[in-house]
């Protein structure tokens, strides 16, 4: 089985997609996502405190600042804008896919993780994740 996700973002942070993944997958396997973009990265991530989220994406902002940040000057790849490199020195750093287990119809997830995606631009995207299940 396979299918694609589309998730629409809006800015930097992370967008949980857990729920349509979950509606998607049946029987007994393993589920890959792979993110089909180069500025955007996958992750297992806490779904219980929204302020995971928020210092996750505070700390790889100080991480990996903007281009136009002196600390960045070295930067060449610039003509994108300044949030445009960076996000891809983010999407290399996280995983851009995952593989998890799928029994009875079921993620096996722990009671609080959650499959997001990643956004590592300041404008908006629809994001493509593609699903397969073997």
């Amino acid at each position: 089985m396979q299918t694609t996700f589309t998730i629409s973002t809006e800015g930097p942070g992370l967008y949980e997609f857990t729920r349509d993944v979950a509606g998607w997958v049946r029987g007994t396997g393993l589920c890959t996502l792979f993110v089909r973009h180069s500025s955007a990265s996958l992750l297992i991530q806490e779904n219980a405190d929204p302020e995971v989220r928020t210092d996750l994406t505070a700390f790889f902002s100080r991480l990996v600042p903007p281009s136009d940040d002196p600390a960045m000057a070295y930067l060449t790849h610039t003509c994108e804008g300044p949030d445009d490199m960076p996000a891809h020195i983010k999407a290399a750093l996280l995983p851009v896919s995952l593989s998890i287990p799928v029994t009875d119809g079921r993620l096996a997830l722990g009671t609080w993780q959650g499959i997001y995606l990643f956004e590592h631009r300041r404008a908006p995207h629809r994001r493509q994740v593609t699903a397969h299940l073997a």
